[in-house]
């Protein structure tokens, strides 16, 4: 199946629809903003023999075998610049009839030469323009864009759940018609538990928290806070600033909270540094040339993750990826402001600073472009 911009993805669970993703740090990256839908296979890495080939004759004496042409290392003929889409989708699996939104929209850009990353946000409630949809009998709105996934997963006539994959073809679109990205190389989407999941099988992350959070979900234990008077009631985890271990509950508990100082926007921020901390983690348990170790942890986060990613595997982009260190991946900060008509929100706008920038990720520049903007910079400690 091809989805719009060029991201297309395999079939059923039979060898061909191999998780096509990469670099062992976008694993990571998958985690999408403590957010996530997906319903999806997760199979393995190895490469299938072509059925059918001829064996490999036996050398004779008379004819000496050939120097046998080195093999090419997995993802050798993926080339930069490229262009990935992290979503994040609320999705509640308890109620069958549960359209997914996006709950976050994260996009890396990485440079020509595979070398540097930067890593920015789309708030969710962004006003944009969402084109028609004709699977979905979508006619187009303009709305907020975490609505995208929503309308696009619709299935009219169909039964079974709303199509997390289908509504991730809309949201694709989206983006690319507000950012002018012709394509995305890849896209990955993930679940809450998945998220969880993964954090956990890498032993947990440190992370610098930058400022205090009281969590709106969680109590200190890990268990859900009750609903009540329109809200949550009962104890509530905090997290203190400063530099501090999280597990896979409260990773995701931490980037899940815009309820805090600087709302969306801070939250945006914990995202990427969350994601950013992630990456370190991978990078130091040397998982980008273990495949067998990313197996295992791609396989802990359960049929809860969409991967697409074209024909290449998730071993080739960890191969291609592999000199992408985390001190080398730049956390980038879009400001916006809200939107409001007749004194009500209406959504949030991106201020003028992300039109140049945009057209930075286009061409590739945006080192050059941000140091004439530094202050679009986020630092991994503030």
């Amino acid at each position: 199946m091809t989805v719009n911009g060029g991201i297309t993805r395999g079939g059923p669970d039979d060898g061909a629809g191999r998780i096509s993703w990469g670099l062992a740090a976008v694993i990571a990256l998958v985690l999408l903003a403590a957010g996530g839908f997906v319903v999806t296979r997760l199979i393995g890495l190895d490469r299938p023999s072509e059925p059918g080939a001829a064996p490999t004759p036996a050398a004779t004496s008379a004819s000496p075998s050939p120097t046998p042409t080195p093999t090419p290392e997995p993802g050798a003929d993926i080339k930069g610049p490229l262009n990935l889409l992290l979503v994040g989708v609320d999705t509640r699996v308890s109620d069958p009839g549960w359209e997914p939104h996006a709950d976050a929209v994260l996009i890396m850009h990485i440079t020509a030469a595979l070398d540097r990353a930067y890593l920015f946000s789309l708030p969710r409630d962004l006003i944009v323009d969402i084109p028609p949809f004709e699977k979905a009998n979508f006619r187009g709105d303009r709305s907020k864009l975490t609505h995208a996934m929503s309308y696009g997963s619709r299935r009219p006539g169909r039964t079974g759940r709303p199509s997390a994959e289908q509504g991730l073809q809309l949201l694709s679109a989206t983006v690319r018609d507000y950012t002018g990205i012709e394509r995305f190389d890849a896209a990955a989407v993930l679940t809450f538990g998945a998220f969880d999941d993964l954090v956990d099988a890498l032993g947990g992350v440190d992370l610098y928290i930058d400022q205090r959070v009281v969590s709106q979900h969680r109590r200190p234990d890990g268990r859900h806070r009750a609903p009540g008077n329109g809200g949550y009631v009962g104890p509530q985890m905090v997290y203190e600033k400063g530099m501090r271990h999280l597990n896979g509950w409260q990773a995701l508990d931490y980037a899940r909270q815009r309820y805090i100082a600087g709302g969306d926007y801070s939250r945006q921020r914990h995202q990427q540094q969350l994601i950013k901390a992630l990456v370190g983690k991978i990078v130091d348990q040397d998982m980008a040339r273990d495949p067998d170790r990313i197996d295992a942890v791609l396989r802990a986060m359960g049929d809860a993750m969409i991967f697409e990613g074209g024909d290449q595997q998730v071993i080739d982009f960890a191969f291609a990826l592999s000199g992408l260190r985390p001190e080398n991946i730049t956390l980038v900060s879009l400001p916006g402001s809200s939107v409001t008509s007749g004194g009500s929100y209406r959504g949030e706008r991106l201020h003028q600073i992300a039109t140049p920038f945009l057209k930075a990720v286009r061409e590739d520049t945006v080192d050059a472009f941000l140091a004439d903007n530094p202050d679009l910079v986020v630092p991994d400690r503030g």
